[in-house]
């Protein structure tokens, strides 16, 4: 940036004294506040973000320099809530996404379907994904196939639920032509959110914590290595114990083979 596109130190200082008359003004709010969802409170907590942001770039922009603090934005949290004290009723809405990670286990699985339904008029349906999309979603319910993804070809992306008040519930049929169009952001009692990207976070931070551990001398690759013979041997004990019996992951029946134990993989 040039020195005449940089703020004056003026402009700074004065975004310095919004950014108090700011912090003022929520503490009051918080002080006066009539219940944990007081539409006052989130007004100043949306004020206080805003001049916090302006006086960190005004200051960066002049100074070069940051502040220690980080507010989330009012994109990042929901309105307040001001649906009915005691609802009546409620609504859950789910979205939950998938990738078609393996198609053939997919359509495999919907011809057995097929198979195993009589009555089906439809025995081509499994020859497409879409149709063995259909096929699955008809047999199984949301939840189950949700906990048995990776068996159907799926894998997890996003998910969120969502569970909204109301005063009372809605007739029959009254919404099924657009079942997610009237949703109204401030009667949602709470929402719960599955992405990947909070992995990711999280994994950096372990990075973070590993890279720290190597600079202080710490031996991550000595203690990887036997923490796996700690746990092959084990295995092999099992082996042994069972006297060889067959089960996923075991490869050929004869005395010259060896038995490979299944991958144990752990869902979230």
């Amino acid at each position: 940036m040039s020195d005449a596109a940089q703020p004056t130190a003026a402009e700074v200082r004065a975004a310095a004294e919004a950014v108090k008359t700011a912090l003022d003004r929520h503490l009051a709010a918080v002080e006066r506040r009539s219940g944990e969802d007081d539409p006052a409170v989130y007004d100043a907590f949306n004020q206080l973000a805003a001049a916090a942001e302006a006086y960190d770039e005004l200051l960066y922009d002049r100074y070069d320099e940051v502040t220690p603090f980080e507010i989330p934005g009012a994109d990042d949290t929901l309105p307040p809530y001001t649906g009915p004290e005691e609802p009546s009723a409620l609504s859950v809405l789910i979205r939950r996404d998938y990738a078609v990670a393996e198609p053939q286990r997919l359509m495999a699985h919907a011809r057995r379907i097929e198979a195993a339904d009589e009555e089906s008029t439809d025995m081509d349906a499994s020859g497409t994904v879409h149709g063995a999309l259909s096929l699955l979603f008809g047999e199984f319910e949301p939840d189950e196939i949700a906990s048995r993804h990776k068996e159907f070809g799926l894998e997890e992306g996003d998910s969120t639920l969502w569970v909204t008040a109301a005063d009372e519930a809605a007739d029959p049929g009254e919404w099924l032509e657009a079942p997610f169009e009237q949703v109204d952001p401030q009667s949602v009692v709470c929402r719960f959110d599955v992405s990947a990207v909070f992995d990711d976070e999280f994994d950096d931070d372990l990075d973070d914590d590993d890279d720290d551990e190597e600079e202080d001398g710490g031996d991550a690759d000595g203690d990887a290595a036997e923490l796996d013979e700690d746990l092959a041997a084990e295995l092999d004990e099992d082996d042994t114990e069972d006297g060889g019996t067959e089960g996923d992951g075991a490869e050929g029946d004869g005395p010259g083979d060896t038995a490979v134990p299944a991958r144990l993989e752990a869902d979230r």
